[in-house]
């Protein structure tokens, strides 16, 4: 890896996906909410102004958390994530059909990293869109990006250069 730029970064965050968001932003409204219309008399109550802005400044802070990293570079996508996950290499010489594609058909979807499953090995933070690269033993290789095209293309021309 020593030397060469890479064709494509990309860096994804734990807290910008908009339907997490949503819903801390709106556990924070309720705390909000109840403690508005609860008395002066609940002692209680402050508690949840406390959680309400508890909920906000961990909102803000996931936004700034990198969950993992793509780099395509010398012939290889370069995945590393979060803490105390391992770098992972897939080789390019290795991969025979890449395509742009969806991550899932469900709306919700969990991120993970490196999830083996049903044949399958998954990255994901947020988006709809994800690379399907396809390895000779037939593993599928399922990567979520905010730019697809912009890494299929970068994937494609590091491809190219193993010709």
């Amino acid at each position: 890896m020593t030397g060469s730029t890479p064709a494509f970064i990309e860096k994804q965050y734990l807290g910008r996906e908009w339907i997490p968001v949503t819903i801390r932003l709106v556990l924070a409204m309720v705390c909000f909410a109840v403690y508005f219309f609860t008395d002066e008399s609940e002692r209680n109550a402050d508690i949840l102004v406390v959680v309400g802005f508890g909920i906000i400044i961990i909102s803000i802070i996931l936004g700034f958390v990198v969950h993992f990293s793509t780099r395509v570079q010398n012939q290889s996508i370069l995945l590393n994530g979060l803490w105390t996950t391992r770098l992972v290499k897939i080789d390019l010489q290795s991969i025979v059909k890449v395509e742009k594609g969806t991550y899932s058909r469900y709306w919700f979807n969990n991120p993970v990293y490196n999830l083996h499953s049903k044949g399958s090995i998954r990255f994901y933070t947020a988006g709809n869109e994800a690379l399907h690269l396809t390895d000779r033993d037939g593993l599928v290789y399922i990567i979520g990006s905010q730019h697809c095209t912009e890494f299929l293309r970068a994937v494609q021309i590091e491809m190219g250069k193993l010709s």
